[in-house]
């Protein structure tokens, strides 16, 4: 099962990819919190509105991101599918 990290405030996506089988942990706006989590993620959803501030940018994560922002759920799982296969 991929685990996908998920922004908080990304709610609808969370669940939509949960029904559809991914493992998901949400994210915290703190980059404190989140800079542990990375590295155990397969890919990361995010707002799309400030990448840095979530922490991705400024680690050692290989896994892919996905910017959700004016995307339906559906087309996030489609992004999702392609960057990880």
């Amino acid at each position: 099962m991929k685990k996908i990290g998920v922004e908080k405030g990304l709610r609808n996506v969370a669940d939509y990819l949960t029904n559809e089988g991914y493992s998901i942990e949400i994210l915290s706006e703190s980059i404190d919190n989140n800079i542990p989590k990375l590295s155990g993620l397969d890919a990361i959803v995010t707002a799309g509105y400030n990448t840095d501030m979530l922490g991705i940018s400024d680690t050692e994560t290989k896994a892919p991101v996905v910017n959700a922002r004016g995307l339906t759920p559906e087309e996030v799982k489609d992004r999702l599918e392609q960057q990880l296969h």
